[in-house]
């Protein structure tokens, strides 16, 4: 049956409701906090939105960011479209996108940009909205390829993956959690400066504002030689299902001595053994259409296999659906 909905544009005041629905939603993970999506809040202008049902009910969550006449969900997550709790169905949902989209065109909204959430960080099934999608007349402009491990039933690591991995214990190198965001930072920065002329998304005060926020969801692991010097880490991001590796770095040294596969060796077969993924991150480039086939082979040699991060396009102006 058709209902009454109320689209309730997002404000300070409403954040713990936000926040509380967050913590019991079907695909909702840290990222959508609001003193994570926040933190960004001067690059980014805010218009998520809250959905409410004709009795009150709040129903859904839209994170969203505008610029000009595009709303995209969000433009500073990797993902990030409607989020629900277990009482959203199929039809509820298509009545979501109809008065979202409704409200959109009201404001002067011409393009709405959705980032659906990858199924691994779903509690329980939540695909309505990618339904809802395709009833809209959405298209899919961008697929990005990940690689995630089934921790359960995960893939042997590759020879080379498990030779370097005993290599580094050999050499008597040692996985701990560290603190030291500094330096890994800059560690990162090097790398991505060196291979690809780039700058990681995040600043290493970032992160450790961040991390002060979320310790029990953003965590650095890091190798370390006898000397104590850093020869490479692993930033995590913890959500309920996932264990997302954000950031993967190692020095020329740590590369040499197998520093990467042996911290990786230890999230996958001890620290995060009890989740049910382990996701290495993307290795796509130019919006999904470059495949980093070196890249994708390493995060394979570890038993990744292919998960896709989806973007579509619906366009909002007069006389379109």
């Amino acid at each position: 049956m058709s209902q009454q909905l109320q689209v309730v544009n997002y404000d300070a005041g409403r954040k713990r409701e936000w926040d509380d629905f967050v913590a019991r939603a079907k695909n909702g993970v840290f990222l959508f906090r609001r003193d994570y999506m926040e933190y960004h809040a001067d690059r980014f202008t805010d218009a998520s939105l809250l959905v409410f049902d004709e009795g009150g009910r709040l129903v859904a969550l839209l994170p969203a960011s505008v610029r000009g006449d595009v709303v995209s969900s969000h433009g500073g997550l990797t993902f990030g479209g409607f989020i629900t709790d277990e009482r959203m169905k199929a039809a509820l949902m298509l009545e979501v996108f109809d008065a979202a989209r409704a409200h959109m065109r009201e404001r002067g909204i011409a393009k709405f940009i959705y980032k659906a959430v990858p199924h691994i960080y779903h509690r329980l099934p939540a695909e309505e909205d990618l339904y809802a999608l395709y009833r809209a007349g959405a298209r899919l402009f961008r697929r990005d390829i990940s690689s995630t491990v089934l921790l359960g039933e995960r893939l042997p690591f590759s020879k080379g993956r498990k030779y370097a991995a005993k290599l580094a214990q050999k050499r008597g190198l040692r996985v701990e959690q560290s603190f030291d965001f500094q330096t890994f930072m800059a560690m990162e920065a090097d790398v991505l400066g060196e291979k690809y002329g780039a700058r990681p998304v995040h600043s290493a005060a970032e992160i450790e504002l961040l991390a002060a926020r979320f310790p029990d969801n953003i965590k650095l692991f890091a190798a370390h030689d006898e000397g104590a010097q850093m020869l490479a880490g692993v930033l995590v991001y913890e959500s309920r299902e996932v264990a997302h590796a954000q950031y993967i770095s190692a020095s020329d040294e740590g590369k040499q001595t197998g520093a990467l596969d042996l911290i990786i060796s230890y999230l996958i077969n001890e620290y995060y053994a009890h989740k049910k993924y382990f996701d290495f991150g993307i290795s796509t480039e130019d919006e999904g259409r470059y495949l980093n086939t070196g890249l994708i082979e390493n995060k394979q040699g570890f038993g990744g296999r292919a998960i896709v991060y989806d973007f579509y396009e619906v366009e909002l102006r007069d006389g379109t659906e």
